[in-house]
């Protein structure tokens, strides 16, 4: 029998060129060719497989408005090499940890996670939640 593995995410926005500037100018992600579908939409690889993150614009979908950063809300996750390096870089970004539960750059920290690996958690500008994990604490 064949094992599934995750081959993509599609998440929904409301302005393509924002999401844009997001994933390949805040999260540096590399933008791959996307067939012509009905919708406007960006790919990104992810990792060295076939793993993608499909954003597509549809007002219509369920989006998570003036929802704050909850990790317990539907997200999905990025493992990363270094916890240490991950947060510095987000910070260079603008993401704070220090700043109102609603505002659109809260970062959720989590070093020491039920989960048993170091998360961090942000949001993109229509605020699907990103989670950053870690094998270790460094």
């Amino acid at each position: 029998m064949n094992k599934p593995y995750l081959h993509h995410v599609l998440i929904a926005a409301d302005d393509l060129e924002r999401s844009r500037q997001f994933y390949s100018g805040v999260l540096e992600l590399e933008e791959i060719e996307r067939p012509a579908f009905a919708r406007p939409g960006i790919w990104y690889k992810i990792g060295d497989g076939q793993q993608t993150i499909h954003i597509i614009v549809r007002t219509d979908a369920t989006l998570r408005r003036n929802k704050p950063n909850d990790p317990d809300d539907i997200h999905f996750a990025l493992r990363m090499k270094s916890y240490r390096d991950t947060l510095a870089w987000l910070r260079d970004k603008g993401f704070r940890d220090d700043v109102p539960d609603g505002d659109i750059r809260k970062m959720v920290l989590r070093p020491a996670s039920a989960a048993g690996y170091p998360q961090i958690y942000i949001l993109d500008p229509d605020r699907n939640i990103i989670e950053f994990n870690f094998e270790t604490l460094d």
